[in-house]
């Protein structure tokens, strides 16, 4: 495992972080990263016709038992930022209605703002690298 990988967590941990994140979700203090350096992300929501409202009811029914580890986020001016990996196994039917059951990567910044938390989940893709879970 990557020696930047965190997981000296306590499910209890986990489940805090994971209630927050998922507040923001249920709240709509959201959003899926979409730009140009997360094409993979696009491609599987366009891939599998994921609506606002699926990504949603996705992100809501992750569990403590999905979480890998947490890592600084390495982008120039914001390495005080934690990052937090999960990867949910999740059914999706693609275009053609096709059903296909996969390991999706996801990986949330929690930004704690005077207006309140929002998240942003920077990556919403397949699992494309070997993963570890904590508590599985």
């Amino acid at each position: 495992m990557n020696l930047h990988y965190n997981q000296n967590y306590t499910r209890e941990q986990i489940s805090v972080v994971l209630q927050k994140i998922q507040e923001c979700v249920s709240r709509g203090r959201y959003s899926v990263a979409q730009n140009e350096n997360r094409a993979e992300n696009t491609a599987l929501i366009r891939e599998y016709n994921i609506t606002s409202e699926k990504q949603r009811r996705i992100l809501m029914q992750i569990e403590a038992e999905d979480f890998c580890h947490s890592l600084k986020n390495t982008k120039l001016g914001f390495e005080y930022e934690v990052l937090y990996v999960f990867c949910p196994q999740v059914t999706l039917f693609n275009l053609d209605d096709e059903e296909k059951q996969l390991d999706l990567y996801t990986k949330f910044n929690i930004l704690d703002l005077p207006t309140g938390s929002r998240v942003v989940v920077i990556s919403f893709h397949e699992r494309n690298k070997s993963i570890d879970y904590l508590f599985r």
